[in-house]
C-alpha cells in the first residue's frame, strides 16, 4: 500500500477532494451538474487537440473547457432553446465530435480508455504538479468570488444590492469549474469526472448546516472515497475512477440513511 505509485495516487485524490469540494457545492446549490457533465465531455476535444498539436494533453484540455464554458456562459442569456435542452445538445455533440477527433488519428498511441475513465495509479510528478498548481489557483479564486457567489446563490437580487456584478461572478465561476474538470480528468476520466463534483456535496448536504461547514464535510467525504476507493482498486483490481465514485456513491447512501434516521428522533 506505501509503494511509491499508491502515494503519489493518495496525493493526487486528495488534492482533487480539497478543489472539487467546495466548488461542487455551489453546483449542487445552484443546480449546475448537466453543466459540469458539459464541460467533462468537450474534454475529449482537448485531448485530440493537445495531441494534434504536439503539446500536452492536459493544455489542450484546459483550453477547450475554459473556451466550451465560456460558450455556455453567453448562450445561457438566450432564450430560444432552454439550457437544459441547449447542455444536453452540446454535452453529446462536443462527446461525438472528440471521439470522431481521436478516431482519426491512427498514427499516434494513447490509452483512450484511460481518458474516459481514468488512471489514477498511473499518476506522475508532473501530474501532481497540476493538479495541486491548478488546485491553488482555483481556490485562491474561489476565496474571493466567495461572499459574491453565496449572495448570488442565495438571491440575486440581494446580489445587486450589495453591489455584486452577477455577470462577471457567473464567468469566473465558469472558469474555475473549466480548471477543475481539466485537472481531475486524469483521476476518474472523462465520463465520471461530474461525479466528483455532485456526489460528495450531495452526500455532505443532509450532514452539515450552513455553506462553510458543508464545504468542509464535502472535503472529507470526497477524502474517504478515494482513499477507500484507492483501497479498493489496489486490492481487487477494480477500476480506480470507478471505484472512487462508487464508495462516494456508498457515503451518499450511508448519509441518506442517517437523515432518515435523525428525522425519525426528531
Amino acid at each position: 500500500m506505501f509503494e511509491p505509485f499508491m502515494i503519489r495516487a493518495v496525493l493526487a485524490g486528495l488534492g482533487i477532494a480539497m478543489v472539487a469540494g467546495p466548488l461542487g457545492c455551489f453546483v449542487v446549490w445552484r443546480r449546475m451538474a448537466y453543466f459540469g457533465d458539459t464541460l467533462s465531455h468537450a474534454g475529449l476535444m482537448g485531448i485530440a487537440l493537445g495531441l494534434i498539436l504536439g503539446v500536452d494533453p492536459t493544455i489542450g484540455v484546459l483550453t477547450t473547457c475554459i473556451l466550451i464554458g465560456a460558450l455556455l456562459f453567453s448562450l445561457q442569456f438566450q432564450r430560444r432553446v432552454p439550457t437544459d435542452t441547449l447542455l444536453g445538445v452540446l454535452s453529446h455533440s462536443a462527446l461525438a465530435l472528440g471521439l470522431i477527433a481521436v478516431s482519426t488519428m491512427q498514427n499516434i498511441r494513447f490509452d483512450l480508455t484511460a481518458y474516459l475513465f481514468g488512471d489514477i495509479l498511473a499518476i506522475t510528478d508532473a501530474d501532481l504538479a497540476w493538479i495541486y498548481g491548478g488546485g491553488f489557483i482555483v481556490l485562491g479564486a474561489l476565496a474571493l468570488l466567495w461572499r459574491r457567489l453565496i449572495a448570488l446563490t442565495v438571491n440575486e437580487d440581494i446580489s445587486r444590492a450589495e453591489g455584486y456584478a452577477g455577470t462577471g461572478v457567473r464567468l469566473g465561476f465558469t472558469v474555475l469549474i473549466a480548471i477543475t474538470v481539466a485537472i481531475a480528468m486524469k483521476i476518474v476520466g472523462i465520463l465520471l469526472v461530474t461525479a466528483l463534483l455532485i456526489i460528495p456535496p450531495a452526500a455532505a448536504r443532509r450532514l452539515s448546516r450552513g455553506p462553510e461547514a458543508m464545504t468542509l464535510v464535502t472535503i472529507a467525504v470526497g477524502s474517504a472515497a478515494t482513499i477507500a476507493g484507492i483501497s479498493a482498486s489496489f486490492a481487487w483490481d477494480f477500476p480506480s475512477g470507478a471505484a472512487i465514485v462508487a464508495a462516494a456513491a456508498a457515503i451518499f447512501a450511508l448519509s441518506l440513511a442517517a437523515g432518515g434516521l435523525m428525522r425519525l428522533r426528531a
